[in-house]
């Protein structure tokens, strides 16, 4: 598909993710991009989904819109993030079907996997069992926009894709306490223990749970490579092949913001899944996807983002 031209909707569009999604796709020259802003459009009602239809009016619809968070606001939440992201999807989609829209990308989650699913994943176990539970519904939810997609293929011939990038971060992720996931809040919590002169920091878990990790720049191109490029019923897995503890990534953190005292691990608290790497040979066979940012510079320039800008975060912790 040639995006020259083409209207596109990103719902989502003004989050993390979606403002690099944004920025890549007004670099081929669309017709015109619309982004329905969570403040104007209650992506969960079906009212503000039809409205947003009739202003976007789009060829093209890239969801990223999602009610996300890490293992905390999971736990306190679930019925929220199952609810929310349920409804955003299958409003979407349905609408997106009777407007005539020609392509919906759905962008679903690594927490989709079953908890025990062999390293590294591939798209066809997906199906292998049941997710980890800290953040299964939301995982589950997020699913039904692959099960949705492949119906409406079959009964109404509609063009629906489905991505599932692993753990993304970068320049602009989400630094508050309560909903970040484990890199920004990681970064926070050592860039704090500097400025207060503490001797130490608590840490989640045990460290040996193990997560891959996307740059967030690089996400964003293989969202638009897709857009451009697949068209198959099969889930699509958007990874960078590398794989990291925990403990390993805090104290990588620890030495880039020059945190220096101990690091205390709270073995009460989960670890959720036990590992996340996944295999990312099918993107690069169907949309020729890599993974180009090294992970050390990757973080390196989320915390020099961080540094710039935590004075201007308003956190309500």
């Amino acid at each position: 598909m040639n995006l020259t031209n083409k209207r596109i909707m990103v719902t989502g569009g003004d989050g993390f993710l979606g403002r690099y999604v944004v920025a890549e796709l007004k670099q081929h020259e669309v017709g015109h991009l619309f982004v329905p802003g969570h403040q104007d459009y209650d992506l969960t009602q079906i009212n503000d989904v039809i409205r947003a239809y009739e202003v976007g009016q789009p060829d093209v619809v890239i969801h990223l819109a999602a009610k996300v968070g890490g293992i905390g606001i999971n736990r306190e939440k679930p019925g929220e993030f199952f609810y929310d992201n349920l409804m955003m999807g299958a409003h979407l989609m349905e609408q997106a079907r009777l407007a005539g829209v020609e392509k919906f990308v759905s962008i679903g989650t690594v927490c989709a996997y079953p908890k025990f699913t062999p390293v590294p994943f591939k798209e066809d176990d997906l199906w292998n069992g049941y997710p980890e539970e800290t953040n299964a519904p939301y995982g589950l939810a997020k699913k039904m926009l692959l099960v949705q997609g492949q119906a409406y293929r079959q009964q109404y011939g509609f063009n629906a894709i489905y991505l599932l990038p692993v753990n993304l971060y970068g320049p602009g992720d989400n630094f508050e306490p309560q909903s970040s996931h484990v890199i920004p809040a990681l970064i926070k919590k050592c860039v704090d223990a500097i400025k207060r002169g503490d001797s130490e920091i608590v840490a989640w878990g045990t460290g040996r749970a193990s997560r891959e990790f996307l740059f967030v720049e690089d996400a964003a191109r293989a969202i638009v490579l897709a857009t451009q490029a697949y068209d198959q019923p099969e889930p699509v897995n958007l990874g960078s092949g590398m794989e990291i503890t925990i403990r390993n990534l805090l104290e990588l953190i620890a030495e880039l913001t020059g945190f220096q005292g101990k690091i205390v691990w709270d073995t009460s608290k989960p670890d959720g899944q036990p590992r996340r790497s996944l295999d990312t040979s099918r993107a690069k066979q169907a949309f020729d996807f890599q993974a180009q940012t090294d992970f050390r510079k990757g973080l390196r320039k989320t915390i020099d983002w961080y540094l710039a800008h935590q004075h201007e975060l308003q956190f309500g912790d």
